[in-house]
């Protein structure tokens, strides 16, 4: 077993002051010091240098994640092997969460051809893709921000300005059509790039959403919302299509699984700020305050966020879309919203009209019921990379649909054990559907693709979210209304398997022939 030594001061010498060391001990001739000898292929893929003038040898990073990285292996007085590994990721926002894992990564060597672990991509990253995709996933934070801070609150607010469910509903719908506002930016991300579009909406959305505590009717505050959600629509969507760009091919479900778990941190700080609306009638309005606290995401951004390697490369290569394949993608889109939609609106509602509960017992249960997802997300990235897409979206959809059903018809335990395992099998099945709308479309036209997929989907959900208003005040329960609504979520995965190509292990030039190749790293 290896174990601490200390170091000549000359190995410590030649360790840059920022990076982290790793230094293991192995006895002469054991196993570990024949492996610390040889070059390592897991984490990272190491390659020899010259040795040292001390006899020393030198491994360096061929290919992986570190922004720098040098390993020495020498022979101690003492005859045993001394492995000193000098390492700096540049991960931001996320860094710390990732710190342990890859400590032991690079400490517990992975045998030859095994998989990643549970938590990394199949993939080996390049320092920039895992830097990219970290910056990615907070923008994708932002969005989710912006895309739940209206659904949370506006229960609250239509509460104070003496709304009923069926202005609620007309409320959420306006916001939904309020779409067309990010239709232009994901036009214009494949003219002038995804970097560029993403930081301005990384400065916009937090402004605008924070422009609803202000608001001095319900009216005014849908209108503030309506602008401001769709500006986190576009942020995320190009967020989404920035990422699977730049992913190798066995990973991109995976950092739309990345980007997703992402997003449920924003969602969270959006729920989390429930509980302010029981300090008053006007609680709710500092849930909109908090907004401001994501504005450092937009400098972040401009720092540090590169342009992706596809667009730069094929910007000007302007590809026809394929119709068959928009076409199917958007029929799924709309069916799926017909339930999605409204479930996701109307569950505060629900729960704080027809259960009872308060705006800190809603935090608690969509933050217990909805926490567990996270590891679905990255679980169902995973799968939908290593077992394929349509596999999962089938054995998947069915089960997240009917317990997410069943959440409106029951109460107590089983409303709350109904929405975990809802919430968890969508989660599962979330990367799945998401990563086809970049696949399948040319680098020239992605932006714009997804944007009129998500606008037909936000207004499909607008149409629903009033179907289910109006119904409500005609006396409908949830459970009935939902079940009915249920046929779209099904039919939308039937049509998925039926119909969708595998896309999984295939480079997205393959799937899109009239693209150019881009030079590995």
């Amino acid at each position: 077993m290896p174990h601490t030594s200390r170091v000549s001061a000359a190995s410590l010498a030649r360790v840059p002051t920022r990076d982290r060391t790793l230094v293991q001990v192995w006895p002469a001739d054991s196993q570990g010091a024949v492996e610390a000898l040889a070059a390592r292929d897991d984490v990272l893929r190491e390659h020899p240098t010259q040795p040292e003038s001390d006899g020393a040898t030198v491994f360096e990073q061929a290919h992986g994640p570190f922004a720098s990285y040098r390993r020495t292996v020498h022979t101690s007085a003492t005859g045993e092997v001394v492995s000193t590994t000098a390492y700096r990721l540049d991960i931001p926002w996320f860094g710390w969460l990732f710190a342990g894992p890859i400590r032991r990564s690079l400490r517990h060597r992975r045998p030859a051809g095994a998989s990643s672990p549970w938590w990394a991509p199949p993939d080996q990253l390049t320092a920039r893709q895992a830097r990219t995709l970290a910056l990615l996933a907070v923008a994708a934070a932002t969005a989710a921000f912006a895309n739940t801070l209206f659904t949370q609150t506006a229960n609250a607010a239509a509460t104070a300005f003496g709304i009923t469910d069926r202005g609620l509903g007309h409320a959420g719908a306006i916001v939904r059509i309020g779409v067309l506002i990010a239709l232009p930016f994901a036009f214009v991300a494949d003219r002038i790039g995804r970097r560029r579009t993403i930081i301005l909406l990384a400065w916009l959305t937090p402004l605008f959403c924070a422009l609803g505590a202000a608001s001095p009717n319900f009216w005014v505050l849908t209108a503030s919302q309506t602008v401001a959600r769709p500006l986190g629509i576009a942020l995320g969507l190009l967020a989404g299509v920035a990422a699977a760009e730049e992913m190798p091919r066995n990973s991109r479900a995976y950092a739309l699984s990345v980007l997703a778990m992402s997003a449920g941190l924003g969602a969270g700080l959006a729920v989390a700020a429930l509980p302010l609306r029981d300090l008053g009638p006007d609680g709710w309005r500092l849930a909109y305050l908090l907004a401001l606290v994501l504005l450092p995401v937009g400098y972040s951004l401009w720092r540090k966020l590169d342009e992706t390697r596809r667009f730069a490369t094929v910007h000007q290569v302007a590809q026809r879309i394929d119709r068959r394949r928009l076409g199917l993608i958007i029929a799924v889109a709309i069916t799926s919203n017909l339930f999605v939609a409204p479930a996701s609106f109307f569950q505060n509602n629900y729960l704080e009209d027809v259960r009872g509960y308060s705006g800190g017992a809603t935090a608690l249960f969509t933050l217990a019921t909805g926490t567990p997802a996270s590891l679905g997300l990255v679980l169902g990235g995973r799968l939908a990379d290593v077992v394929g897409r349509r596999r999962l979206i089938i054995m998947c959809t069915p089960v997240a649909t009917a317990c997410l059903t069943l959440a409106f018809m029951v109460d107590g335990a089983a409303m709350w054990a109904a929405t975990l395992v809802g919430g968890f099998t969508g989660a599962l099945a979330h990367s799945a559907y998401a990563v086809y709308r970049a696949e399948l479309f040319p680098t020239g036209n992605r932006g714009g693709a997804n944007g009129l997929i998500t606008t037909c989907a936000l207004f499909s959900g607008s149409l629903s979210i009033l179907i289910v208003g109006t119904l409500r005040d005609q006396g409908w329960s949830f459970g009935a209304i939902l079940g009915v609504a249920a046929v779209g979520q099904l039919a939308a995965a039937v049509i998925a398997y039926r119909w969708y190509p595998e896309t999984a292990h295939v480079e997205l030039e393959q799937l899109n022939p009239g693209d150019p190749a881009i030079a590995d790293d």
